[in-house]
C-alpha cells in the first residue's frame, strides 16, 4: 500500500502545474473572447439600436410632416406647414442638426396618380446620409451593418 500511495502523491504533484496552467489559458481565452466577440456584439447592438430609435423617429416625422401640409391652404403654405412639422417631430436630434435643410432633405413630390378626384393628397419625403452624420453614435468598424442612407414619404388623403 505505501508504494502505491506515494505513486498517487507523486501523479498529483505532477499534475498540478498542469491544472494552474489550464486555468491561466482558460482566463486569457476568456479574455479574447471577451475583447474580440462580446465586447463588439454589444457595441453592435448598441449601434443598431440608435440606428432604429432615428428610422423610427424620420418615419414619424414624414407622416406629422404630410398630415401639417395636407390642411394648408397654399401650396407654399403647405410646403411651410410640412417643415415646421418635420423639425417639430425631430426636435430631439435638433441638437445634431437634424433639420430641414440641415443633414436633412425634405421634398414635396406631386400626389399619387392613384388619389380620387375632388380628395386632397399630399406627400413628403425625408431622408438623410445616415452614415455620414457624425452626431450619431458610431462604433470604429461597426458601420458596415446599418444603411447608407434613411429615407421615408408618406401621404396623406383628405376627403
Amino acid at each position: 500500500m505505501g508504494l502505491l500511495h506515494r505513486r498517487v502523491r507523486a501523479h498529483r504533484r505532477e499534475h498540478a502545474g498542469r491544472r494552474r496552467s489550464d486555468r491561466a489559458a482558460a482566463a486569457v481565452e476568456t479574455a479574447l473572447c471577451l475583447v474580440f466577440i462580446v465586447v463588439p456584439l454589444v457595441l453592435g447592438i448598441i449601434e443598431f439600436g440608435a440606428m432604429l430609435s432615428f428610422r423610427q423617429a424620420l418615419s414619424q416625422a414624414a407622416s406629422e410632416g404630410a398630415r401639417a401640409a395636407v390642411g394648408a391652404p397654399t401650396t407654399g403654405d403647405a410646403q411651410t406647414a410640412a417643415q415646421t412639422a418635420i423639425n417639430n417631430a425631430l426636435s430631439n436630434y435638433s441638437s445634431a442638426g437634424i433639420q430641414c435643410g440641415s443633414q436633412l432633405t425634405c421634398t414635396y413630390p406631386a400626389p399619387p396618380a392613384s388619389c380620387p378626384s375632388g380628395h386632397t393628397c399630399m406627400s413628403v419625403r425625408v431622408s438623410t446620409d445616415y452614415r455620414s452624420n457624425t452626431k450619431f453614435i458610431s462604433f470604429p468598424g461597426l458601420d458596415f451593418a446599418l444603411p447608407q442612407t434613411l429615407s421615408f414619404t408618406s401621404t396623406v388623403e383628405v376627403n
